[in-house]
């Protein structure tokens, strides 16, 4: 199996996951996730990340709700890290005004959140 293909398949699982995974317990970690899909060192947070990452490329495509918004940092105050942040404002769906990123994170949480099946 190539690496695309692996790399494919586990964005497949995190959306199920993040699409499944009962409300109670979202928002998920990283570190969270990373354990739900049993992934093995090194590297961990940094797969899981750009897997979220191209989660959030497809989200922009099909004009979705970003469902990587139900996964933030053990760090950051409830919030996801810093990459999220930056493609977003990439992808034209957050404001460049890093103050006001907070607010649209929380509102693009309750957008993921409903539109979840």
């Amino acid at each position: 199996m190539t690496a695309r293909h692996r790399h494919t398949q586990l964005a497949t699982q995190v959306r199920h996951i993040l699409e499944t995974v009962p409300d109670s317990m979202l928002p998920m970690t990283y570190q969270q996730l990373a354990e739900t899909l049993a992934l093995e060192p090194p590297r961990t947070i940094q797969r899981v990340a750009q897997v979220l990452e191209q989660l959030m490329r497809e989200d922009a495509e099909q004009d979705r709700p970003f469902i990587a918004a139900l996964v933030v940092s053990r760090r950051g105050e409830g919030l996801p890290a810093k990459g999220f942040f930056d493609l977003a404002v990439e992808l034209e769906r957050f404001p460049p005004d890093p103050a006001q990123h907070a607010e649209a994170y929380r509102a693009e949480f309750r957008q993921a959140l409903r539109q979840r099946p």
